[in-house]
């Protein structure tokens, strides 16, 4: 497909501000695409001058793909890490990580997600509600969970609207005064812990461009194109962060439909999609209107179109709206009726009988292929009547896929979990009170998933089960020394039994088979993240009684009320052999062939406070834009326009018509879809819809990333460690080995960087101590496990001595820690070198191992495997760099006596042998295939897997 007159002009407006308003299904992506390519081959950009900022990780990592195979295609190199791609959060996130030396942030910092954030609050909570009048603001009887959920808001809104503290804690109203306090004691535990959430990655980056203008003025020099997607759904915050990026010259591209702006809950606002023209002087803002669809058939476009020009989007002379209309592509379409209704009929309560027998009447024509064909959209897959359609069609043997329907503590695999540790922990019934007559509804919950598990101990093949469980149980309950586990060593010992492992065998890796296995490695993350969070590494007899009541009365029983996802694939977004059940924030920016939305019978509400409009009135940074009071309005209206617009073939409304409640009758559909649900005709009275052609999915097509350590070494090593490691993504305890080398290599980059500095004076013994100090400090609180005092200063001896090697000479450190990536046919190959200067205008590589010269005879087998390693760099280097390598070096820091160096001569045919090598080992990865012949028992002992695997044999 070539590019219309709309999207031509939008690949060749370069220079400038350009707004792209690119309606549903108008080739959005495919015109980006086409702008870097036009960028990059036409005006001879590169990719190091070109800013690229998607919604979500997963829509960078396909535009990374298609943008690199589009330049494949020309045989034009292109380095991923070269363009800055990704999210605007990832993107800050590494403006702030090359630049960290000027922020708050030390080596090793933590990035919390929105439960850490909460959970983070949750267990500091008494410490803000010491502050003056925190008790107006999160009430008097608030449970602490409730009260840190609360503070979470406001906390954020602070962030993302840049609010000044200063002026908060001046406010006469009580709230707000409240609110500016809470935020400044958070942003002092936020230094503390060398830590960071979602909306503070901004602000930080924010800061550092204000108040560090060379940093700004240098990434003004080097980023010269700027293009935002979905710019609809940006907040305050990421507004600033983009004007100041963009510099004097201002080429800022956004793009975005303000008809699906749906984040104002997550701070953002449809004014700077709206009010983007008026930001530039004398109209120089272009603007292009991408409104052919090329997704849908002519009678959905239609029917959305008038959705949305239904209602009035004026409000005294303004109007929040663009006004556009989506036109459809002039490709044939077949005839028939695109948009029907799938409803029960009004007193029959039959809605789920009449979905079901129009899906398997759907795939009796032939029209259906696979389920994947169809997506149910609805506000909440979490509501009772969403669960028990689910559940209905399941029970009539057709697959549902719904990661977000809080189904997760109810699958069966989980179930059996919770009831082992009830079991392993006999005395948490004693002890689970902290009074008399508390109660949690939780614990009905785990009483069930205890009898769930006794009924399984009963029965003749979990003998061995019964006889383990029994053993620890009776340890636990009279714990008198320290074990070497905690929740994590125990769930991998768990695995070795057949309740257990044959959840493991899964017969295929595609969603629906594997789901099992990927929520066991989901509830692996579960128990590290608590064990990360309260510093957890073995039981011991003083502490094993409130590790257990937190872990179940706090931690695990805020994860089932707020609801935990369940696995989703990043490629696959609507898993073959299931319908999806799928929220209509969750399809935002995805098709599927026969759309069916649901939630009919719902109403505009107001999403905001008494306080919101306090602090919207006083303290943002601009006036109210929107009038608040039809906020709730323009919201609903956008979010049903998107979910109408994700349709191909066929658009469905479905409901129960004039829902039951109690004595009475709810209306249903609601007031504002009457209109237009009225014009509908029923599927059982249409019959050429079987005329209509249902395409099937568009498969994804992500290019996955592979590094030879993180990736190629774990898989030699053992296949199946990669399998559950990698691909399931079971989070493995940590090890102290890996802390000692981290360590050393972290204090050495200082090293190299203060001499690539110039400050070669500031590498004396004091300053490298303190370095040394600062980063295992910073590790010891991310990875939760700690070293000897003698393993530390052994570590402190390894850099000194190193230090001490180069007898202040550092003018052979050419660069330190250098990210490099090359795009290569099937996958992205990426590494992280240390270059030193070589002869004759050539580069050297060297990587350094903490550990002693090894014996090069009688370890030849390592020595191979790490000049292999070493080819893997230098293959990058002379690929994506144009460098030419002479030589590569292994450092030894631990050797103290002989030379530490192994070195070796580059070899063309070797390098280009082990690429072939890697290029195969990728291939088995993307084919699933795990085998191994032998156990690699050297390494077996330090693997969480070895219970499992002994098992196995």
């Amino acid at each position: 497909m070539g590019l219309n007159l709309k999207q031509r002009k939008a690949v060749e407006t370069t220079e400038g501000p350009l707004l792209i308003i690119a309606g549903p299904g108008s080739g959005k992506t495919f015109t980006l695409v086409e702008r870097i390519h036009n960028l990059i081959t036409n005006k001879n950009i590169s990719a190091e001058n070109i800013l690229v900022a998607t919604f979500t990780e997963k829509a960078a990592q396909e535009l990374i793909t298609r943008v690199s195979n589009r330049l494949q295609e020309e045989g034009i190199p292109f380095n991923v890490n070269e363009m800055y791609l990704g999210t605007i959060h990832s993107i800050c996130l590494r403006i702030l990580e090359e630049n960290r030396e000027f922020t708050r942030l030390k080596k090793n910092f933590i990035v919390m997600d929105q439960f850490d954030q909460q959970y983070f609050l949750y267990q500091r909570i008494y410490d803000y509600k010491q502050l003056p009048d925190v008790v107006d603001l999160i009430g008097h009887n608030t449970s602490r969970w409730k009260a840190a959920e609360l503070l979470l808001k406001w906390i954020n809104k602070v962030s993302e609207e840049i609010l000044d503290i200063k002026q908060l804690k001046n406010s006469s109203n009580p709230k707000v005064k409240a609110i500016g306090y809470c935020y400044e004691l958070y942003q002092q535990h936020l230094k503390d812990e060398n830590a960071l959430d979602f909306s503070t990655i901004q602000l930080e980056a924010y800061y550092l461009l204000k108040n560090h203008p060379q940093i700004n003025d240098q990434l003004n020099e080097k980023l010269h194109y700027l293009m935002i997607d979905e710019y609809q759904d940006t907040n305050t915050i990421q507004e600033k962060i983009i004007f100041m990026l963009g510099g004097k010259l201002q080429n800022i591209c956004v793009v975005g439909d303000d008809d699906q702006g749906l984040y104002r809950f997550r701070g953002a606002t449809i004014r700077n999609i709206l009010e983007f023209p008026k930001k530039f002087k004398d109209k120089t803002c272009e603007r292009v209107e991408l409104s052919l669809n090329y997704r849908s058939h002519p009678s959905i476009i239609e029917f959305y179109n008038g959705w949305m020009n239904q209602h009035n989007w004026s409000y005294k002379g303004k109007y929040f709206r663009y006004n556009k209309q989506i036109e459809a592509s002039q490709r044939e379409h077949p005839k028939g009726k695109s948009v029907i209704k799938v409803s029960g009929s009004d007193g029959l309560n039959n809605w789920e009988e009449e979905v079901y027998e129009f899906l398997i009447a759907l795939r009796e024509e032939g029209k259906l292929t696979d389920w994947n064909q169809v997506a149910f959209l609805f506000q909440s897959v979490k509501n009772n009547k969403v669960i028990a359609l689910a559940n209905y069609l399941e029970e009539r043997n057709i697959p549902v896929y719904s990661p977000r329907s809080n189904m997760f503590f109810e699958r069966h695999e989980i179930r059996l979990l919770i009831g082992a540790f009830m079991f392993l922990f006999p005395q948490f019934p004693h002890i689970r009170k902290w009074k008399e007559d508390a109660y949690l509804p939780e614990w009905e919950l785990y009483d069930q998933c205890l009898r769930e598990f006794g009924t399984e101990l009963r029965k003749s093949e979990n003998q061995t089960l019964l006889e383990w469980c029994r053993l620890h149980a009776r340890e636990h309950m009279g714990l008198t020394k320290n074990t070497d586990y905690s929740f994590a060593g125990l769930f991998y010992q768990l695995l070795q039994f057949n309740l257990f492992k044959n959840y493991l065998e899964q017969g295929s890796y595609n969603v629906r088979d594997s789901r099992s296995a990927r929520n066991l490695s989901l509830f692996s993350k579960i128990l590290t993240k608590f064990e990360y969070l309260h510093r957890l590494t073995v039981f011991t007899p003083e502490t094993i009684n409130y590790q257990i009541t937190t872990f179940f009365n706090h931690f695990l029983r805020f994860l089932i009320n707020g609801g935990i996802n369940e696995y989703e694939d990043k490629d696959e977004y609507a898993p073959s052999g299931c319908v999806s059940f799928l929220t209509i924030h969750q399809s935002k920016g995805l098709e599927f062939p026969i759309v069916v939305v649901g939630s009919l019978d719902k109403t505009p509400t107001k999403q905001y406070s008494e306080l919101d409009e306090v602090l919207q009135d006083k303290y943002y940074h601009k006036e109210p834009f929107e009038p608040l009071e039809y906020t709730k309005y323009y919201d609903f209206w956008r979010l049903y326009y998107t979910a109408f617009s994700r349709a191909q073939n066929l658009l469905v409304l479905s409901c129960q018509e004039n829902l039951s409640i109690g004595q009475g009758t709810r209306n249903v559909p609601t007031k504002p879809f009457v209109d237009l649900y009225d014009t509908l005709t029923s599927w059982r009275q249409v019959n050429n819809i079987y005329n209509l052609d249902i395409e099937k999915v568009r498969k994804g097509s992500i290019k996955r990333e592979y590094s030879f350590t993180s990736h190629i070494n774990v898989f030699e090593t053992c296949a199946l460690q990669y399998n559950f490691y990698k691909e399931l993504n079971f989070s493995p305890v940590r090890q102290g080995a890996t802390l000692f080398g981290t360590l050393v290599h972290q204090t050495i980059e200082d090293i190299h960087k203060s001499a690539l500095r110039g400050e070669e004076d500031k590498i004396i013994k004091g300053n490298i101590e303190e370095w040394f100090s600062a980063n295992y400090n910073n590790l010891i609180k991310k990875e939760r496990i700690f070293l000897a005092p003698q393993t530390q200063r052994a570590a402190l001896k390894q850099v000194l001595q190193y230090v001490k090697k180069q007898n202040n000479n550092w003018t052979h450190i050419r660069e330190a820690e250098v990210d490099i990536s090359l795009v290569k046919e099937n996958y992205i190959l990426k590494g992280t070198i240390d270059l030193i200067q070589g002869k004759d205008n050539t580069v050297e590589i060297i990587d350094f191992k903490s550990e002693k010269k090894p014996d090069l005879v009688k370890e030849a087998d390592m020595m191979y495997h790490y000049k292999r390693q070493l080819e893997v760099y230098a293959y990058l280097i002379e690929e994506r760099t144009g460098y030419q390598v002479s030589k590569m070096h292994i450092y030894y820091t631990g050797e103290e006596h002989s030379n530490p160096y192994v070195t070796f001569s580059k070899d063309t045919s070797a390098i280009n042998q082990t690429i072939s090598t890697f290029d195969r080992i990728v291939k088995r990865i993307e084919d699933k295939d795990f085998t191994i012949k032998n156990r690699p028992t050297r390494h077996c002992r330090n693997c969480d897997m070895r219970f499992y695997c002994n098992e196995n044999e």
